[in-house]
């Protein structure tokens, strides 16, 4: 037994004893000879020597507590600690969510209103939640990644309840709802093939990218919101016109649309649902806290039958996770990467190592000059229904020279798509208008283009027209074909026969002239002649007045 502690163990017994000597004993392994201790006063042992010399214990008082002085009971002091971030996992994604909303809450009237406007729609608010499944894990990532407030999260619920697909009546696509030239300004490609503002990695990069560009610039994420809704222009002046006039700048101050002024409200009530779903009776799925796809590289172009078949998944699955594409082929210069369900795309690459038929049965033709599109259709082996459908080409329309359509790979066209027309591809049109076949003579030292020129048509397809290069210069009076619409068509050919029947006209005028003149009465040439001077002045005051 360790002397020092002794007099207090003795007071223990059984397991207490124990369990005492095993949490003091490290301590008085430590410096259990340097305690000092208090004695009562008069004690025996108060004036005992600091050593004893035949044990060689150390220096100082060595002072122990008499054996009639009893414990006093152990006691918890009452503390107040901080508010401990949880280490643990969260239990699922909503609950990661919650952990990172930040932004200062909204309470007022309009918050109520949505907040009833959302709960008296389960139906929507279980549709839009199960849509968001896909996309969520992605775009929590993201916004961690960048140390942004969570509830930019929960945006795409109001911008298109998870739609990548949803187009607004102004034009603006995808989940998050860019506008074209919004979209352009950052990089979103939009052209015949895909549209990059519906993609889910590309739309994220771009609208995290936009936001915090417009926080950086108000400095105030409520403010922030209403750009992203009302454009930054229309807030600047809208602040300008609020500080000129000596008035309060915060979100709830300016005068805007009704749609904005909605905007961080509507957001607000979601974010007061997702935190609290219990207080509101209101059901979330289950969405667990882990990646719903994984990116999958491609190197050649593919079908996207071909990708669900080797994936084992539905067209339409591959389609909702890579909404921007707009054909039936991916074309690996201008989108070197897909979206799968997490574990299918581990099926997915393990069965193409051991594929060996056709990848894609599509390609691009670039249209070499305007023309119909029974003419395209002809060309590349299709009807002009199948062209027309696989096109979204409207009836009553032509195709412009260097438009890029979807075709059969067949022959000369099996290859696959170069990157400035996988990237830049368009479809470009202009109504359909009758034509007619008509022959012209060429002028002196005019060549096609001239030519071309002068009937307001293309070079390249007087050129095909007549199996002549566009520089091929023509004899005077080469007699060359072209397709002139109806109109145009019948006055060149009025103008010619006009032409041809002038010598005619000219002849009865010569031979009229050699006839005699018959002898009028001097009097009544002179008064005829009034009559027409009069008749002409009469004529030129009416046109004035």
């Amino acid at each position: 037994m360790i002397p020092c502690l002794a007099p207090a163990l003795a007071r223990l017994r059984g397991g207490a004893q124990r369990l005492a000597l095993a949490l003091a004993l490290p301590v008085a392994l430590a410096g259990c000879a340097s305690t000092v201790a208090v004695d009562a006063p008069g004690s025996p042992t108060a004036s005992a020597p600091a050593s004893d010399p035949a044990t060689g214990a150390r220096g100082g008082p060595a002072v122990r507590l008499p054996g009639n002085v009893p414990l006093s009971d152990l006691a918890v002091a009452p503390m107040d600690a901080p508010t401990v971030t949880s280490l643990a996992a969260p239990a699922d994604l909503w609950e990661r969510i919650r952990r990172g909303l930040a932004l200062p809450d909204l309470n007022d009237e309009l918050v109520r209103q949505h907040e009833q406007w959302y709960l008296s729609r389960p139906d929507y608010i279980q549709r839009m939640t199960e849509r968001s499944s896909r996309y969520l894990f992605h775009i929590v990532e993201e916004i961690e990644a960048r140390g942004l407030p969570m509830e930019l999260a929960l945006l795409p619920f109001i911008e298109s309840a998870f739609n990548p697909q949803a187009v607004s009546s102004a034009r603006a696509a995808g989940m998050w709802q860019f506008m074209p030239a919004t979209g352009a300004s950052f990089d979103l490609k939009q052209n015949a093939f895909r549209d990059d503002r519906r993609d889910v990695l590309a739309s994220t990069r771009a609208a995290l990218d936009y936001l915090e560009q417009l926080h950086a610039r108000f400095g105030d994420w409520h403010l922030a919101l209403a750009a992203y809704n009302w454009g930054q222009g229309n807030v600047s002046r809208a602040i300008t016109r609020n500080q000129r006039a000596g008035l309060p700048t915060g979100y709830g101050d300016l005068i805007m649309p009704a749609e904005t002024r909605h905007y961080v409200p509507k957001l607000q009530a979601v974010k007061n649902i997702v935190a609290n779903p219990a207080r509101y009776s209101a059901t979330l799925p289950d969405i667990g806290n882990h990646p719903f796809f994984d990116t999958v590289g491609i190197e050649r172009d593919m079908d996207v039958a071909v990708i669900a078949r080797l994936a084992e998944v539905e067209e339409a699955d591959v389609r909702a996770l890579n909404p921007s594409l707009k054909q039936p082929v991916v074309m690996a210069a201008g989108t070197p990467q897909v979206l799968l369900p997490w574990d299918n795309a581990v099926i997915f690459q393990r069965k193409l190592q051991a594929y060996n038929g056709p990848l894609a049965s599509w390609t691009a033709w670039v249209v070499p000059s305007t023309m119909t599109v029974a003419q395209a259709a002809e060309r590349v082996g299709m009807s002009e229904a199948e062209l027309r459908k696989v096109n979204a080409i409207p009836p009553r329309m032509r195709l412009r020279a260097g438009s890029s359509l979807i075709v059969p790979r067949n022959g000369k066209l099996d290859r696959d798509v170069p990157a400035h027309v996988a990237d830049n591809g368009t479809l470009s049109l202009q109504p359909e208008v009758t034509t007619r076949r008509v022959v012209v003579k060429a002028r002196k030292g005019e060549n096609v283009a001239r030519l071309a020129r002068r009937y307001g048509l293309s070079a390249a397809s007087v050129a095909e027209w007549n199996r002549l290069s566009v520089g091929s210069s023509l004899k005077t009076g080469q007699r060359v074909t072209l397709h002139l619409p109806s109109q145009r068509a019948k006055a060149t050919t009025t103008a010619r026969s006009t032409k041809a029947v002038k010598p005619r006209a000219s002849a009865s005028r010569s031979a009229a002239a050699k006839k005699p003149a018959a002898k009028k009465p001097a009097t009544a040439a002179k008064t005829s002649s009034s009559k027409s001077r009069t008749a002409s002045s009469g004529s030129s005051k009416t046109a004035r007045q």
